[in-house]
């Protein structure tokens, strides 16, 4: 059957603010400790990053609208596989959160943050991922209209 475009689109869109808000509610979070680790590897650049331009916010709202859109496009492509459910949409996440704890290693490893900073990071990033995927898997279904 062919992905439902339609709904991968509602369900990424959805997911994508979805991730906004957790990115944006972690910030709030964790901003100080976030720009102190930066500041600490190099004196100003914390300072330099915590300093949220419109164009910033927007860049940040559009990545998250990408992430959304994977998201519900890579449940749709593993539901004939695994099945509609939650299921699915957790295994999504953790492919994500795979994948981006691979690429945020590098905060790790050139000292940008420290240890326990980056596994907090890690874990409220799995659980934004987790729900984003509930959200867009919840949102998605299949029709004989569906259209690849």
């Amino acid at each position: 059957m062919a992905i439902n475009t339609k709904k991968v689109i509602v369900g990424g869109l959805v997911a994508g603010i979805v991730m906004f808000v957790c990115d944006f509610v972690t910030n709030m979070m964790f901003g100080a400790q976030m720009k102190e680790s930066f500041n600490a590897f190099k004196p100003g650049l914390g300072d330099a990053m915590a300093t949220m331009t419109t164009g910033m916010m927007v860049g940040y709202f559009i990545m998250d609208l990408v992430i959304g859109m994977l998201l519900a496009y890579t449940y749709a492509a593993m539901r004939p596989r695994f099945g509609a459910g939650p299921k699915t949409s957790i295994i999504t996440a953790l492919i994500f959160w795979i994948f981006g704890t691979i690429v945020a290693t590098n905060y790790l490893v050139l000292g940008m943050m420290s240890r326990s900073l980056w596994l907090t990071f890690g874990v409220v990033y799995l659980v934004c991922l987790v729900i984003a995927a509930l959200v867009a898997g919840a949102l998605y279904s299949e029709d004989a209209t569906a259209t690849a």
